[in-house]
Parts: structure tokens; C-alpha cells; sequence
């Protein structure tokens, strides 16, 4: 795996332009909690924990979508799945929880406001259940998979719609808001559990399958095609490394790197969906005993419903 850092360029390593993107979010970020405040109703001074958050999400991001794993993650499917964990399940739920709620409010009650059809659309529950989970299933049938990873416009986009499907996922598993669409807390940790099986038939077909799956990993052919578009321009492959189909870049032959991406895959999402649990479970006893806990976000002042234009 160590080969990787010595044959790719400091650009096709690191993303470079990936990073900037994500400081021109972070800058954003920074410009509406602290320049633009004032613009909103009940607006208060955004917690430190959340401004950690909000980076520890960003670096998640990097990892998922850029950084050394980009490279790796097409010639190993465990790299490639912790690429799906970093970008899916630990960095959407880390934005959604570092954004403050009074800017939530605004937000969603401008969209509420201008776009009710879509508002009813995108935040119906059963839409984020099945979205993420069906379209990370599809994502993972090999010739869909090797398919996307040859065709640089629609693989970003794919990945860009699993970001958009994962927050619509999230956003009811986390409530960020009190709104009368909510589940309750009960229902959102059978939504939790119910995501965890949902995801399960991919991981299962990864990890059991007799025989590596993806020609990506397996067809040097294949796998020049997909580094071809992934590198920058003016990086080439080491012509050695074409037979190979990138194997010296990973730890395990092919098809125990599949086995093992799919057990990692499965055991993270057990983790976080866990974490999220008890998550859930302590804002639930929080509700019941108000005094023993913090705020909720159920105790939202009554005047956070007001919005300036």
C-alpha cells in the first residue's frame, strides 16, 4: 500500500482541489454563524463542540472524496469502503449536528414556505429510508460498479446523489428540528434499526460472494481504464503496474481485500447506527426528565418560529 506514495504525484495523492473546495465551505460556514447572525431571528453563538463538528465533517469528507484513499480506494475494495464510511456515515451526520439550529429554522421554513410539494417530497420518511440504502445497493452490483467507476461524470454524480440521499437518511435518524413531521423517538430508533437491514443484503453479497466480483480490482484492462480518469491530467500509470491491476497497492489478494471491505463496511455502520441509538435514547430520557438534562431540542423558544425575510 506504501508503493502508492512513491508512484502517484503530490496532486493525484492529495486532491488539492478538493481542499479548496472545503475551505471555501468552511469560509462559508464561518460567514453565516458569525458575519450573517445577526440576520437571524433567536440566533445564538454557535457552541465550540459544533465548530469541531463542523471540521472533524469536512476532514471526513476529504478522506471519503479526496486524500490518498481516492487513489488506493481503486484497487482495493477495503479502502474503497472506508472511502463510503468517512464520505456517508460520519461525515453527513457531523454537518447536520454542527449546524446551528436557528439557521435549521430559517432554512427549512423558507422551503417550507416556497416549495411545500417538494418540502412533503424529500422529507417523507419512507423516501429517506429506501433511497440511500437502494441506491448504495445498486452502487455495489458489480457491472453497475464497474460501469460507474469508467465513467468519470456519472460516477461523481452518483456520489453526489448518495451525499444528498445519506442527509435525507440522517436528518430523520438525528431531528435536528422539532417539527411536526418528526418521528417520534421510539420510531426513530426502529428507523435506525430498520437502516441497518436495509444495508445488509449489499454487505452480505460482498462478503460472501465465492469469487472476487469487480473487474475494477481483478481486469487490468479494467482497472487502467478507471485510474485513467481518476488521475490528474498529465499523471501516468507506471506501465508495470497495468498487468497488476494495481494489486501491489493493496494488503490481500482480491478477493479476501472484497471480503474484508464488506465486513469493515458492516461492523462501521453497526457502530455509528449504535452511537446513534444511544444518541436518540439520551434526547428521549432528556424528554422525560427535563431536569436531569440539558435542552432538548423540543425546548426551542416559541419565537424561533419567526423568520426575517
Amino acid at each position: 500500500m506504501l508503493d502508492i506514495f512513491s508512484t502517484f504525484s503530490f496532486r493525484a495523492l492529495w486532491t488539492p482541489e478538493l481542499i479548496v473546495v472545503l475551505l471555501v465551505v468552511a469560509f462559508v460556514y464561518y460567514w453565516i454563524i458569525e458575519k450573517r447572525r445577526h440576520t437571524f431571528i433567536g440566533a445564538e453563538a454557535v457552541s465550540f463542540r459544533q465548530k469541531i463538528y463542523f471540521a472533524l465533517g469536512l476532514f471526513a469528507l476529504y478522506l471519503g472524496w479526496g486524500s490518498p484513499f481516492y487513489i488506493a480506494g481503486h484497487s482495493s475494495m477495503t479502502v474503497h469502503m472506508l472511502q463510503m464510511v468517512c464520505a456517508y456515515f460520519i461525515s453527513v451526520p457531523l454537518f447536520i449536528l454542527s449546524i446551528p439550529k436557528w439557521v435549521l429554522h430559517t432554512w427549512v421554513h423558507k422551503w417550507k414556505k416556497n416549495a411545500k410539494w417538494t418540502y412533503k417530497l424529500l422529507l417523507n420518511p419512507i423516501l429517506g429510508l429506501f433511497l440511500f440504502n437502494g441506491l448504495f445497493s445498486i452502487y455495489h452490483i458489480p457491472v453497475v460498479f464497474d460501469f460507474l467507476m469508467q465513467a468519470k461524470i456519472l460516477h461523481s454524480g452518483y456520489y453526489m446523489l448518495l451525499f444528498a440521499a445519506a442527509v435525507l437518511m440522517w436528518w430523520h435518524m438525528l431531528a435536528p428540528l422539532p417539527t411536526g413531521e418528526n418521528l417520534s423517538d421510539l420510531r426513530r430508533i426502529i428507523y435506525i434499526f430498520a437502516n441497518g437491514i436495509l444495508i445488509t443484503p449489499a454487505c452480505a453479497l460482498i462478503i460472501f460472494a465465492g469469487s472476487a466480483m469487480y473487474e475494477t480490482f481483478t481486469n487490468p484492462a479494467v482497472w487502467a481504464n478507471v485510474m485513467a480518469y481518476c488521475l490528474p491530467p498529465g499523471d501516468k500509470i507506471p506501465p508495470g503496474l497495468v498487468e497488476t491491476a494495481g494489486s501491489s497497492f493493496r494488503f490481500l489478494d482480491a478477493h479476501p481485500d472484497q471480503q474484508l471491505g464488506g465486513v469493515l463496511m458492516k461492523i462501521s455502520q453497526e457502530i455509528v447506527y449504535l452511537s446513534t441509538i444511544g444518541y436518540v435514547f439520551k434526547q428521549w430520557m432528556a424528554k422525560e426528565n427535563p431536569q436531569d438534562g440539558e435542552p432538548t431540542i423540543s425546548d426551542i423558544p416559541a419565537h424561533a418560529n419567526q423568520f426575517k425575510n
